[in-house]
């Protein structure tokens, strides 16, 4: 008997009574959202210009909030456009492409989306435990920071991030775990339940990678914010202003 979440795996049709409209306005905020931050993170760019016109120095952070937006972005264009040409056809995502090599797998448009969904999810979070570790770092270790965090390393660990993020969710498509048509029809992801050890041996994988991901995060902004709790107590204090009394003379 199939699970209540795997009802659409094999549908043709999107389910009756759906509607493209809350998808179409994410993937407008989203779309505005990204757009906006990358135009405000060039801008700033231009207005910390030496007086010389040469272009500023910046720093790793910078490069890894432009990544972050960058793929976010990316991810917007590449996974909204499926879903809203699913409700446009009426066609689930294993209608919309190629066939499955054999039967009952998922078309080929499915395993693309399910491998989309995975790295989007993945590589962002990778990019956020970066930010954090650069914060961490910089607060808590600056001359560690100031000799080894150089914008080079920073521009290098995005192309590695992404290429090992792609690895690894593509294990999916070489037969390590199973990709799956959810409801209403218009995306895919991974089994995450159901199934042998082959088959739930990567949304483990994935889900334990994605929780220490996320614990790591939070472990370097309490770091963070502890470095800068103490650098506001060593701060010399400033006392109340001292008030003139004008001088009394004698009579």
């Amino acid at each position: 008997m199939e699970t209540e979440g795997y009802k659409c795996r094999n549908s043709r049709y999107i389910e009756s009574g759906q509607s493209a409209v809350p998808g179409s306005v994410l993937f407008a905020a989203g779309l505005l959202g990204n757009v906006l931050a990358l135009l405000l993170l060039g801008q700033h760019r231009r207005r910390s210009r030496s007086p010389g016109g040469r272009p500023p120095r910046v720093s790793a952070f910078y490069v890894l909030v432009s990544g972050l937006a960058v793929t976010d972005l990316l991810g917007k264009c590449l996974l909204s456009p499926i879903v809203l040409a699913a409700y446009a056809y009426n066609r689930s995502l294993s209608e919309l492409g190629p066939s499955g090599r054999s039967e009952g797998e998922p078309g080929v448009l499915c395993q693309l989306f399910a491998f989309f969904m995975a790295f989007f999810g993945l590589a962002p979070t990778l990019l956020l435990l970066a930010m954090a570790l650069e914060c961490w770092l910089s607060l808590g270790h600056p001359y560690f920071y100031r000799r080894h965090l150089t914008r080079r390393l920073g521009a290098m660990l995005g192309p590695v991030a992404a290429g090992l993020c792609a690895l690894f969710c593509a294990l999916p498509l070489l037969g390590f775990g199973v990709p799956m048509q959810y409801c209403p029809g218009t995306w895919c992801f991974i089994r995450m339940a159901g199934g042998g050890p082959r088959q739930l041996g990567f949304p483990v994988l994935y889900a334990s990678l994605m929780g220490l991901l996320v614990l790591a995060i939070g472990a370097c902004n309490v770091s963070s914010m502890r470095h800068l709790y103490g650098m506001a107590r060593r701060q010399p204090r400033r006392g109340p202003p001292r008030h003139c009394h004008p001088a009394h003379g004698g009579v």
